[in-house]
This record gives structure tokens, sequence and C-alpha cells, in this order.
């Protein structure tokens, strides 16, 4: 699909609110969760990565949507083990860092569990039937928010803000369970930004080298010469990418190969922290215990789609399918978008704002197993309340600040 009139994304945004309101305003509100404590324990230094592993478009060998329902719920040391964390440094050092939940009980008390899922045999393809992607091309829209938060990261993947120095991405966009990718040493992340371009003048063709007024020019001709210089010099805008340096990045633990080789892609998720902030606006993290908690059951997503090379891509679909850590859905995507937050709009409770909040990351285009045969999927990663804890921990390292969403 072409480029979106604002028109249209304005009536879409209209058309969801109208549908709350419709089915019971009440109903579609921001559940208020308590997310436990996660606390670090002990931080031990590792060796350097390799920095040798190859980026992945897809996983394989993934536990599947009936294979998560027969998981036995982890327990507390197994979920300390995997919301354990590694960092990476700028300069290339690594450590471990061990955590300990707390008020664990209390958050898997709010928990409901998601409905029961079947299996969908169909061919393999990122996007099903027609293309529904649209294109954000206009120039302030894109750089506004909520499309401003989308980050592109320099290994070929999308983020978001959380914060005005943090990204959330994919965990597999850096680092493939074994070892970090090659260009996660000096990795980057863009964010589309409207920038001033000088027109053809340049310096001005009424002044030589040297700061010479040209020949017939008098000196008022010449602050007029400056001034409308000036003027086109900040007529011409476009969007680009403004590009920061990663200072560090965390992956937990879970995503590690050969710490549970069946939740793997149940935390494919990582954090990465700027050299420098941004003033633009961020988006908040969120909780939804089941998407049936969601107008439609649809979520939104944008990411820099391979096909798309510079272009903002927006998409949206309901889900079809959950686990209690996973969303499978038929969303249209292409290499690129992996990593791309997740996010809905829900009425915050007691008041008339609807707001935007991202409950997962997309992870992509997944093989897996579903009874021993395997089979493709568009899958996210849900937030959950314990990877809440986890991300905001990261994000203010401190756990006060994440007692409840």
């Amino acid at each position: 699909m072409g480029p979106v009139p604002l028109c249209f994304l304005f009536s879409l945004t209209a058309l969801g609110i109208f549908v709350g309101l419709a089915q019971g305003e009440d109903e579609y509100t921001w559940p208020h969760n308590k997310v436990p404590l996660v606390l670090d324990k002990r931080t031990v230094r590792l060796s350097r990565p390799g920095f040798t592993a190859e980026a992945q478009h897809e996983l394989r060998g993934a536990c599947g949507i009936e294979c998560q329902s027969l998981l036995p719920k982890p327990s507390a040391s197994d979920l300390e083990n995997f919301l354990s964390y590694e960092t990476v440094y700028e300069n290339g050092t690594r450590t471990l860092t061990e955590v300990s939940l707390q008020n664990l009980d209390a958050a898997r008390e709010e928990e409901e569990p998601p409905r029961n899922a079947s299996s969908h045999i169909r061919r393999k393809r990122e996007v099903y039937g027609t293309d529904s992607r649209f294109t954000i091309a206009d120039k302030q829209f894109s750089t506004n928010y909520p499309f401003s938060t989308t980050a592109k990261v320099s290994t070929g993947c999308s983020g978001i803000l959380v914060s005005p120095k943090h990204v959330l991405t994919a965990a597999h966009c850096i680092h493939d369970g074994q070892d970090y990718l090659k260009g996660a040493k000096k990795l980057r992340v863009g964010l589309l930004k409207l920038r001033s371009k000088r027109g053809k003048g340049g310096r001005g063709k009424g002044r030589r080298k040297g700061g010479e007024e040209g020949k017939g020019e008098g000196k008022g001709e010449g602050r007029r010469g400056r001034k409308n210089r000036s003027r086109r010099s900040t007529e011409v805008k476009k969007p680009s990418f403004r590009w920061t340096r990663v200072k560090q990045t965390q992956v937990p633990k879970g995503w590690l190969r050969g710490v549970g080789e069946d939740v793997a892609v149940d935390y494919d998720y990582a954090l990465l922290e700027l050299k420098r902030p941004h003033k633009q606006k961020f988006m908040d993290l969120g909780v939804v215990p089941s998407v049936t908690k969601l107008p439609a059951g649809r979520i939104h997503f944008s990411g820099f789609d391979d096909d798309r090379p510079g272009q903002l891509v927006y998409r949206f679909c309901s889900v079809s399918e959950e686990s209690g850590d996973l969303l499978y859905q038929y969303c249209d995507t292409q290499p690129g978008s992996s990593g791309s937050g997740v996010y809905v709009r829900l009425k915050e409770p007691g008041k008339k704002k609807w707001k935007r909040k991202i409950i997962g990351v997309f992870s992509g285009h997944h093989w897996v197993d579903v009874n021993g045969v395997q089979q493709d999927y568009n899958v996210a990663v849900r937030i959950t309340p314990t990877k809440y804890a986890q991300i905001c921990h990261w994000v203010h390292g401190d756990s006060s600040e994440c007692r409840a969403t």
C-alpha cells in the first residue's frame, strides 16, 4: 500500500475510539497491575564477546502455541535465572548480573490466563494476502508522535523509544543466542528528524571567497542577499536519520542458548542505552492481561521494512492467538521491522483521555514446532508484569520506580 493521507489515518484513530465507545467505554481501560520488584543481586565480569554472529531474519525450533500451553509455569528461581541479564558496554567489556524477585506472588494473582489457541496451517509468507502496510510519507507526520518514537537500529532492525535515552528492540537484532552480531560492536540508533537543507545558493553567488562583495553589489544589497539565503536555508526540510551511538546494551539471560531452550523466544527483547538523550516524546510501557481486553483485539506497530528503504511503515491487525508470553498475528511485515514496539491505545482509568503504551516487541517471522511439525507465524513477545519490571529496572536503575504499571 502506498503513502497514507493524513485524513485517512485520523479517521482510523476516530474509528478505534468509536469502537471502544460502542462496546463499552469503561471496558477498554489500562489495568492497574502490580508488578514484582527486580533487584540486582550480584554482578560478575565476563570475557569480551566475539561479535562474530550473523544477522538472522528467521528463527527456527521455537516452542509453538500448543507447546507453550503445555509448559509449566516457571518457578520463582527459574524466572530469576531468565531475568538475569548481560550488559555489554561501549568499550566491548561485558558483565552478567544475577537478580532476585520480590512480590512475585502478588503480581501473579492479577495475571489472567490467555484463551486457548488452535493451530493454523498456512503457507510461508510474511505478507498475508493484500499488503496492508502503510508508508508514512508526510514529513511532518512521520516525525510527530507516535511515529516519531520509531527507531532504526544499525544492525538492520527497528526499535522504539521508551525514555529520552533508551530504545527497546528485539534481542536477536544484536545477539543470535550464542554471540553478539558483528554489527553490534559499534551499535547506533537512528531517529527521524526534520532537518533544514541549504538551497542551491550555497554561500551565495554575490560573495567571493574570502568574504568580499561582488561587483555592482552595494552594502544594502549584500544584507538583502544574506537574508534571502538564510530564508532559503530553512525552507527546504526533509526527514533524515539522526544517529546516536549506543552506550550499553542489556539482554535477558532467558534469550541465551542453553539457558531455557523452550522459552528463548519469550525473551527476545533487549534495551539499548544511548550516549545522548533525545528531547522528543517517548512511549510508556504497559501490560495487558489478554488481547480480549483490546478493541477488536487489535495491535499496532511501525518500523523500517527492508523493502521500503528509508521509509517509515505502519501496520495494524488483530491478534489471532496468544500464549502467556507471545502474540501470534497476521500483521504484514518484511525483514527490518523486527524489534518494533507493539502498542495499543486504551483509556486511562477514571479519565476521558486515551493513551498509547507498548505491550510487546515484534520478534518477526518464526518457524515454531506444533505437534512435531514446523509452521510459520509472525510473532510478538508480550510484556508481562515480570518483563515490565525488568525493563523498567533497566531504564530507571531503581526498582522503586517500577511498582505498578
